[in-house]
């Protein structure tokens, strides 16, 4: 390779751009959730996009997650799916998500209740919102919800979850 390293600044195409877009949205995120908002056949494919067009703008955290740079939350212009207030030692204060986890939020077990399983959410949010999810989707999202910290689990005979924040304290956006 010639020229200085300052010219190695990648144009992304527009599919690229809108697929980092994804990816400062939904952060923390995993290859799973990525290949299915990309419509994609498995996390390798993912993978391979996000080395080869995405290389220069996403990180896998400690937790193996990945997450956007800094250089890829200014370069795209959506929200980023997770602000943190400084002061709540990482629990975020804002949260842009899915309906469905918007949904999760506002019928989950506070930090004070006692946590509850994915079928017993699966029937608050049949009550409270006349939905019918499959359970895996409640599943997916809770565990979504689990990696932007706003969700907590509990490990007893099954896994249980109740949120990790006061839900007054959390302002939920839907992501489109």
């Amino acid at each position: 390779s010639s020229g200085c390293a300052y010219d190695s600044t990648m144009t992304l195409s527009e599919e690229a751009t809108e697929r980092l877009a994804d990816v400062v949205e939904l952060q923390p995120t995993k290859n799973s959730e990525l290949q299915e908002r990309w419509d994609m056949e498995g996390g390798s494919e993912v993978h391979q996009y996000l080395e080869n067009e995405l290389g220069d703008y996403y990180f896998r955290d400690d937790n193996s997650l990945i997450r956007a740079t800094a250089e890829a939350n200014d370069l795209v212009d959506v929200e980023p799916g997770i602000e943190s207030d400084p002061d709540a030692e990482g629990v975020p204060s804002k949260i842009r998500v899915p309906e469905l986890q918007r949904q999760i939020v506002a019928v989950l077990a506070g930090p004070d209740d006692e946590s509850e399983s994915v079928v017993s959410v699966l029937h608050s949010l049949r009550d409270e919102f006349d939905v019918d999810p499959d359970s895996e989707d409640v599943r997916s999202g809770l565990q979504s919800l689990r990696r932007k910290g706003v969700v907590e689990v509990e490990y007893r005979t099954v896994p249980t979850f109740r949120l990790a924040v006061e839900r007054d304290e959390l302002e939920v956006s839907v992501a489109d």
